[in-house]
């Protein structure tokens, strides 16, 4: 018999009774030092009520307990994050260990220490009219003073997390009993946003991947839009993701507002750069009108077109009215701006690299045809669009972000139907910082904008950072579901904690101690907040993330002649 219950049986006086097959042992609040086998569910599971202390404090949602030192005797423990329960008149309240302590030790007599257990309130288990004890978020009746706070069982866990009712996919277990599967309501997940926090090496990558793969096993039909800066999720996805590159990548120029192409064509500040933008806006305006979008020949004045429509125009065009305006100045020193810009226009189209946004002279409009292929319409079994901006340069790479986000939005507001689309912002502190004065405004701004707004139009953000300290607050407070990873930064937890938005302290101090592919979930998109272990990921469906092997590549030499010439050739070519 479990030594808990047989010394709840002692201080009760009652006989113990004959072990139940399988044991009675309450679980995951409380076991055994050591004891890591969960043992299957059985009646005497829920047989008997092991009391492990009493209230003494009722604060809010806040509960003090005082433990029973006779149930915390023989190397039992209570862990920080299990779930605890106290009856009510009408419900069973229950209540996660957010914090232990023994204020005054006593190195001689510990048996005789006062122990005292922090709780948060959760919710209650009702029974239902057709007998069916459902659990329900918040308190009706809270627990009075003096009240027994008991163990739980795997029954007690299984109504706790019982898979909703509404659509909800299985990610893992339950650091509590890996018995008890944890699942995320999908809806709710993605209809208020959420984010993936944690160190690098923690299982961010791997924990997107999970979360992905088992929401698009149950919902094939899906349109997400993953921006990976790294490469690492090319193949994690198997069949079900498209990649583009810079070999296949659409973006042209035409397709970015102003602030974008003044990004890409001028980037600097200052009375130069001033001159520089006022010719390229007269540039921009001129080359759409001279390619149809003046209104077909009427008053260019009513014409619908302003600078940031996406409407197709030629660099041809922008290079004529430039050469044009820079012909009638009288003074050769006045050209300067013009002679930049044509310069880095020439640029521009020179570099292979931006051959996705430059593609040449010919320009086509097949706008239609780059949502299709970033929103998967149709699907056609290849839900995910993974957008590899690896290859992508360094100094471009927040513009590209910008025009995408920009667009999801748009595309979203626009749309005459609901068109769900999730967009996973892999690094978003690198697009989006707290600091005002780095990165590039207009694409904080866009993914603000789907953070505040995308709920009421069926546009989903996913934000992804290994340095939550130093992604902007705004975004990350509209998160209402956070799977925290190991952070052993106090900064980093300190921020994560203050966006959060139930009080989960003591399940946050917790963080810099989790192993890989676990975390800590708080949010609308799981049922109780918890601890979970995230499930096995096959090695197919694993980001290529993993840390280098300095001891393996080490104690082998490289001849240096064929390498080098191929890395060398590679770099050349801008491959």
């Amino acid at each position: 018999m479990d030594v808990v219950q047989a010394r709840a049986e002692e201080q009760s006086g009652r006989t113990s009774e004959p072990e139940a097959p399988d044991g009675g042992a309450p679980h995951g609040s409380f076991r055994p030092a050591g004891d890591t086998d969960a043992p299957a569910a059985t009646a005497a599971d829920t047989a008997q009520d092991v009391k492990i202390g009493r209230v003494v404090s009722v604060a809010g949602g806040q509960v003090v307990a005082l433990l029973d030192n006779a149930a915390m005797a023989d190397g039992t423990t209570l862990q920080i994050g299990a779930l605890v329960k106290m009856r009510t008149a009408d419900s069973t309240t229950f209540a996660i260990v957010t914090a232990l302590s023994i204020p005054l030790p006593d190195q001689e007599s510990p048996s005789g220490e006062v122990r005292i257990a922090e709780l948060e309130l959760l919710g209650e288990a009702t029974p239902g009219a057709d007998g069916q004890t459902t659990f329900g978020r918040g308190v009706s009746a809270f627990p009075g003073l003096g009240d027994a706070v008991l163990a739980t069982t795997r029954q007690d866990l299984s109504i706790v997390y019982a898979r909703p009712a509404s659509s909800a996919v299985r990610i893992g277990t339950l650091h509590q009993d890996k018995e008890v599967p944890a699942y995320v309501i999908v809806d709710e997940l993605l209809g208020k946003h959420f984010a993936v926090l944690g160190t690098t090496g923690s299982g961010k990558s791997c924990a997107v991947s999970l979360i992905l793969n088992s929401v698009l096993a149950q919902h094939h039909n899906g349109h997400v839009l993953l921006l990976d800066p790294h490469a690492e999720y090319v193949g994690a996805l198997g069949d079900r993701a498209k990649v583009l590159d810079l070999n296949n990548l659409q973006l042209p120029f035409w397709l970015l507002n102003f602030e974008e192409m003044v990004e890409i064509m001028v980037g600097s500040s200052g009375k130069e750069a001033e001159a520089e933008i006022a010719i390229l806006k007269e540039a921009i305006l001129a080359a759409k009108k001279a390619g149809g979008g003046g209104g077909g020949g009427g008053d260019e004045d009513s014409s619908p077109i302003t600078i940031d429509t996406p409407v197709p125009y030629t660099l041809m065009a922008m290079i004529q009215f430039i050469d044009k305006a820079a012909g009638k100045l009288d003074r050769p020193e006045s050209a300067a701006p013009y002679l930049r810009l044509k310069n880095r226009l020439d640029a521009l189209r020179a570099d292979k690299r931006y051959e996705f946004m430059f593609p040449g002279l010919i320009v086509r409009d097949n706008m239609a045809a780059i949502l299709s292929t970033l929103y998967s319409i149709p699907v056609r079994d290849k839900p995910v669009t993974i957008v590899d901006l690896s290859g992508v340069p360094s100094e471009t790479m927040n513009v590209v972000v910008s025009v995408l986000a920009r667009m999801t939005f748009d595309f979203a507001l626009l749309s005459e139907r609901a068109f769900p689309v999730l967009l996973v912002c892999e690094e978003a502190h690198r697009y989006a910082p707290q600091n005002a004065d780095a990165g590039f405004e207009p694409t904080k701004r866009g993914l603000a904008r789907i953070a505040r707004e995308g709920r009421k139009y069926g546009v989903s953000l996913c934000v992804v950072s290994q340095r939550p300290s130093e992604l902007d607050a705004g975004i990350l407070s509209q998160c209402n579901t956070i799977f925290a990873l190991r952070m052993s930064n106090q900064s980093d937890r300190d921020f994560v904690g203050g966006a959060m938005t139930e009080s989960a302290l003591g399940l946050l101090d917790s963080l810099p101690s989790l192993r890989n592919a676990e975390a800590v979930v708080v949010g609308e998109g799981v049922p109780v907040p918890g601890r979970i272990c995230f499930d096995d990921l096959p090695g197919n469906q694993r980001p290529l993330s993993a840390t280098a092997s300095f001891s393996g590549a080490w104690n082998d030499d490289v001849e240096s002649g064929e390498f080098l010439t191929k890395i060398v050739a590679r770099w050349r070519l801008q491959e």
